[in-house]
């Protein structure tokens, strides 16, 4: 009750007709149709949304090889790398985004949307490569040696032997990430630059002045399609497992 009661309570004031939260004033579904027509909130999602796509897209490919890599092959130190790797799921928020936003005043690097990327996939990483690497535990490794015996190249086993059987957990794995990425307010903060806010950092910016029944609105749909994004990971998770 006391995780999920102040969600019920914001969801019951995104429907409330007063521009106060503290008063109740009838029903009325403004405040969603108003979300649409708000340009900062269009141009937040937006940015959003870019970070998110390209993070995912990038972390899907590199935190699958990764977690190839570290099943398949042997290498020195091969233990401290995949600590390594992993190290950003139990590494603070504000860790990760002071240590990206030194590195990146250490070289001058502009902030920008970019900026905001590349510290989004050292996370987002991490979560798909541990998605994987759990399918992978799953799977027969003979079925790569049956296909190389037959003739196939390591890559003709990879991409149709392999990769086949990885697919649910990648994308298990990639919407487990996306969701973290579009929720990210911590690391996204430090290192956006000028005109780059995402829909996270917009509310941020919005509830100092108190919270207005559009921002409860805002806050339900990103509930909503964050638990769904994260159920269907799940159910696809569940599957790959099943099979």
């Amino acid at each position: 009750m006391f995780m999920y009661l102040p969600i019920l309570v914001l969801a019951f004031y995104s429907f409330n007709r007063s521009p106060y939260s503290a008063t109740w004033q009838g029903f009325t579904l403004d405040w969603y149709r108003q979300l649409f027509s708000d340009e900062r909130i269009v141009s937040a999602l937006q940015n959003s949304l870019i970070v998110a796509f390209c993070a995912v897209a990038i972390s899907a490919v590199l935190g699958t090889l990764m977690a190839v890599g570290l099943a398949r092959y042997r290498f020195p130190l091969k233990n401290v790398y995949r600590g390594m790797a992993y190290l950003p799921l139990i590494i603070p928020d504000i860790a990760i985004a002071v240590a990206t936003l030194v590195f990146l005043a250490a070289f001058a690097v502009p902030l920008s949307l970019w900026t905001i990327i590349a510290a989004h996939v050292v996370f987002c990483l991490a979560y798909v490569g541990l998605v994987v690497s759990s399918r992978l535990t799953h799977l027969n490794p003979h079925l790569e040696e049956a296909a190389l015996d037959l003739g196939a190249t390591p890559f003709q086993a990879f991409m149709q032997v392999l990769l086949p059987q990885l697919m649910p957990g990648i994308i298990a794995g990639s919407l487990l990430a996306f969701v973290l990425s579009l929720d990210d307010f911590l690391i996204a903060s430090f290192t956006a630059g000028s005109g780059s806010n995402t829909l996270p950092m917009e509310i941020f910016s919005r509830i100092r002045t108190g919270v207005k029944p559009d921002i409860n609105a805002l806050s339900v749909i990103l509930i909503l399609v964050s638990g769904l994004v994260a159920f269907i990971a799940e159910l696809i998770r569940s599957y790959g497992e099943e099979n």
